[in-house]
């Protein structure tokens, strides 16, 4: 992994990436939106899968469909959606001595709020692996992939791309992290709309991503 040689920063998505998909907590937040946008809203719950889907297709993450069209309070939204039962996370020892081993910095990159990114790591036991939680609020609400909140995480933690290495579940959001210097690994998952973006019209790979994996733990661990 020639790539990888003398890379220090290691930047880490949260959900789906840190723990596995198959924990299935994502799918308790994707319920909680649902029913936020059904009172929110006055939908019916086929309707309010309809919002929360286009919203999320057209902006990035549903909230921000809704701070532009609807003029929402994103910290009640935020509050809501990951008011979750977090028991399907257990303490991952195997992913703590991973990251133990990392040479470097490392930072959480989500779009996300920092009191679930918080929770997350701390029923992982890896809280204190992460010098920086960089979260949704901290882009002023702009949502991976767009631009701006990879630039304001390089410059307000003065990192380096070139010396970067970006794990991501959603294979779009890898994309400006290449074009900057990252290298960039695609945590895949069988959620649908995660492999949106990683192969070109003509079914080929795309040139971004630059390693995969289905196990982080053991990726980590063969380096």
């Amino acid at each position: 992994m020639t790539r990888l040689n003398g890379k220090d920063i290691w930047l880490f998505d949260l959900d789906n990436t840190l723990y596995p998909a198959s924990n299935n907590l994502f799918s308790q937040i994707e319920k909680r939106m649902g029913s936020f946008i059904q009172e929110f809203l006055n939908l019916d719950p086929t309707a309010a899968h309809k919002v929360q889907k286009d919203y999320f297709r057209r902006y990035g993450t549903t909230l921000k469909g809704l701070m532009v069209n609807h003029d929402l309070n994103p910290d009640l939204y935020l509050e809501y959606v990951h008011d979750v039962d977090f028991s399907a996370i257990s303490p991952n020892h195997a992913l703590g001595e991973a990251l133990s081993r990392l040479p470097g910095r490392k930072l959480i990159f989500t779009n996300a709020s920092n009191v679930h990114a918080a929770n997350v790591m701390d029923k992982l036991g890896v809280s204190h692996h992460f010098e920086e939680i960089y979260d949704i609020a901290n882009a002023d609400y702009i949502p991976k992939p767009a631009q701006f909140p990879y630039d304001d995480l390089v410059k307000k933690h003065k990192i380096d791309p070139t010396k970067s290495v970006f794990f991501e579940d959603s294979a779009k959001n890898l994309k400006p992290a290449a074009e900057m210097g990252m290298t960039t690994v695609w945590v895949k998952t069988d959620t649908d709309w995660a492999s949106i973006g990683a192969t070109n019209e003509d079914g080929s790979p795309v040139d971004f991503i630059h390693h995969e994996t289905d196990d982080l733990v053991g990726w980590l661990n063969a380096l």
